[in-house]
């Protein structure tokens, strides 16, 4: 049977990508974000696996604001990457499993999640910034990638109980799927941040922290903010840390943190925190 080894936590900050791709590795700038990662993919390679669940939202590279849908979770082999204009990236099409991502779908829909699915379709920073970071793409992804997009952007927005609960539902998911795979799942977004209007350049540390001590110890208190909560404390976008709390839903209630790195060097704060499930 397939099982959830753990859980990342991951800003998708689209400049990751380009520094990544530009081979900023080691400019000073940059050095403490990528060096921040580095124990995560140890763990994944020594953990050896298979898939990731992937909590992202699209930013109108696939979906629009006249089709946006509340969950979307994407089914082919291959999934390209989009060009968001700053050309095509050098890197391969994320690998999908196709027989997995279908009992997934089945099983959420039977337990009344209901889902958009998407084919054929390119998925953008919201998963590809952090992925490479992750996973190394050389000479191809080691693991596949199941896509599920979350509606962050365009009101109505599911709570942050509803995405909970979707990420129980795909934990119960994955337990029930019959081949032996190895599995973590990974929250995209935030933390803190906002990026337009009044507060651009907003961010609170003192909030970043403590959303990410609840979120180990105390994740159903999270489930009672409202949008207008996560907005006010952390600004506009921080909202997307209802996307974490789908990454938590599916971790069951024991886990440990292995490993936080938060780096605080633009708008945004750009954080990678690993968790291992404990068995009880």
């Amino acid at each position: 049977m397939a099982k959830i080894i753990g859980g990342i936590g991951s800003s998708h900050v689209p400049t990751i990508g380009l520094a990544y791709d530009k081979g900023k590795q080691n400019d000073p700038a940059w050095k403490p974000l990528f060096d921040g990662y580095k124990p995560i993919a140890q763990w994944l390679k020594d953990k050896e696996i298979d898939a990731l669940v992937f909590f992202y939202n699209d930013h109108c590279s696939t979906f629009f604001f006249d089709f946006y849908p509340t969950f979307a979770l994407g089914l082919g082999e291959s999934f390209p990457i989009a060009d968001e204009g700053a050309g095509v990236r050098d890197l391969p099409n994320i690998r999908g499993d196709i027989q997995l991502q279908a009992h997934i779908a089945e099983s959420l829909v039977n337990d009344e999640f209901d889902l958009t699915i998407f084919q054929n379709k390119p998925l953008d920073h919201g998963c590809a910034a952090p992925l490479p970071l992750l996973w190394s793409p050389v000479p191809d992804w080691p693991g596949t990638v199941v896509p599920v997009a979350i509606n962050v952007l365009q009101y109505p927005l599911p709570t942050g109980l509803r995405c909970y609960k979707l990420g129980q539902a795909i934990k119960k998911a994955i337990e029930s799927y019959p081949k032996d795979l190895r599995v973590a799942v990974v929250g995209t977004g935030g933390l803190s941040h906002q990026i337009h209007g009044e507060r651009a350049g907003f961010n609170n540390t003192a909030w970043d922290h403590e959303f990410l001590q609840l979120l180990q110890h105390q994740p159903e208190a999270l489930t009672k903010l409202t949008h207008k909560d996560y907005i006010d404390r952390g600004g506009a976008e921080s909202v997307e840390q209802i996307m974490w709390l789908a990454m938590r839903g599916a971790l069951g209630e024991h886990i440990e943190q292995k490993h936080l790195n938060y780096y605080l060097a633009t708008t945004t704060a750009m954080t990678a925190v690993l968790y291992e499930v404990v068995e009880a």
